[in-house]
């Protein structure tokens, strides 16, 4: 019995490959209706899983133990243009105020400005920092040494550069002890710091030099008191909301804010990335979903309308199947496998697409996309349900052909 079962499998498999062989155009139209849907759902679940490795490899690197402190209010999102509110005093008394707080590391940045050596030119942002700012974002050294309390306190002009701009200015030269030129400031590079995968915001994170903090608020800015922001790590990061509230009710007694007034600066926490990164691609996944699930509709409709003509033009060939003792069920499995072997067909070639079609957005825009396992899967999943879900009526239709009537 299991053997002819196992021959009646093996004989509807072979008659489905060879259809699908005889009618080519309609399985070109098939298999393109569905790679299409495919396409969408593989890039909006390699988006979802990026989003998310993105949003942990972004807390991974600012520490989740950690808050940054930004001038100016939430409704001003670029921070270049938002206004300063945060000053050196303002660091000093929450060092004194919040002992838990083993780093609190003030920054001062300037974006766009001009760099050169000899005839390399580059522009990049500058940090102004004191000497645990690599210490404060758990940034190792490629090679050099780090900033020192010296340097900030004496105003020297040295600093430490990303490997971005290493790349730019040095090619494969060793950039220690090297002096460029930081907007016509003459400064000698100290160390380099190492390379870091992920983007920040959409910004090459190694393409940065930073300088001491003072070096940088004299020299390049004329400012003596106001900076960009300030970061802080505690020691016990399962106390980090009560720290974030307790530092919001003090700046706002430091800054004089009345009770009905908004705060004048932004504080940045783990849960603030991760709530921004999951809604920013939240966006993205309902309108690809919304156009992959459409996508697959229209695909699984084109694929019942063209088994349906199938069905027409094979009349008489299902006829003569029938009259030489072939069962209902073997059409019935015939006309499933065809419509399963041209969405997995078109399943693995929406895979495809959407692997190239995330490339490009990821080079134009860096939407954060990771390809696993899983997309794969649900992706080529999707594509069979389509092709068993779809090609049911049909197959139907086939199998209950009265033999007589189809051979005429």
């Amino acid at each position: 019995m299991s053997v002819q079962f196992f021959r009646r499998l093996t004989g509807v498999g072979a008659d489905a490959l060879l259809a699908v062989v005889a009618f080519k155009l309609r399985a070109f139209f098939c298999i393109l209706s569905v790679s299409l849907g495919i396409a969408a759902i593989t890039i909006i679940v390699a988006t979802v899983e990026g989003a998310y490795k993105k949003a942990y490899d972004i807390i991974d690197i600012f520490g989740p133990d950690s808050v940054l402190i930004l001038g100016g209010s939430t409704e001003i999102r670029a921070v270049a243009q938002r206004q300063k509110t945060i000053t050196l005093d303002d660091v000093s008394a929450i060092r004194s105020s919040f002992p838990s707080a083993y780093f609190v590391t003030p920054m001062a940045t300037m974006g766009g400005v001009d760099v050169s050596y000899r005839d390399h030119k580059h522009q990049t942002l500058v940090i102004g920092a004191t000497s645990d700012y690599a210490a404060s974002w758990s940034w190792i050294l490629a090679e050099g040494v780090d900033l020192s309390n010296d340097d900030v306190t004496g105003r020297r002009n040295v600093c430490l550069i990303g490997q971005y701009v290493a790349a730019q200015l040095f090619d494969q030269l060793s950039p220690i002890g090297k002096t460029i030129l930081i907007d016509r400031l003459q400064c000698r590079v100290v160390g380099v710091l190492s390379q870091r995968t992920a983007s920040q915001m959409g910004h090459n994170i190694n393409d940065r030099i930073i300088m001491p903090i003072t070096t940088v608020m004299r020299k390049l800015q004329n400012e003596s008191r106001y900076i960009t922001m300030v970061k802080l790590r505690f020691r016990d990061a399962a106390y980090l909301k009560s720290w974030i509230g307790q530092l919001r009710d003090f700046l706002r007694q430091r800054h004089r804010i009345k009770f009905d007034q908004g705060d004048d600066f932004t504080i940045v926490s783990p849960d603030e990335i991760i709530r921004f990164l999951v809604a920013f691609t939240g966006s993205l996944v309902v309108f690809l979903g919304i156009t992959g699930v459409v996508s697959l509709l229209v695909s699984g409709f084109v694929l019942a309308n063209l088994f349906s003509l199938s069905v027409s033009e094979r009349t008489n060939e299902i006829g003569i199947r029938r009259a030489l003792g072939a069962r209902k069920s073997d059409i019935f499995y015939q006309f499933i496998l065809e419509s399963t072997i041209l969405t997995t067909a078109g399943g693995l070639i929406g895979f495809v697409l959407g692997l190239v079609s995330s490339k490009f957005l990821v080079m134009i825009a860096e939407f954060p996309i990771y390809f696993s396992w899983r997309a794969f899967v649900i992706g080529l999943g999707m594509a069979i349900v389509v092709g068993v879900v779809f090609a049911v009526a049909p197959a139907r239709a086939a199998a209950n052909l009265n033999p007589i009537e189809a051979i005429r």
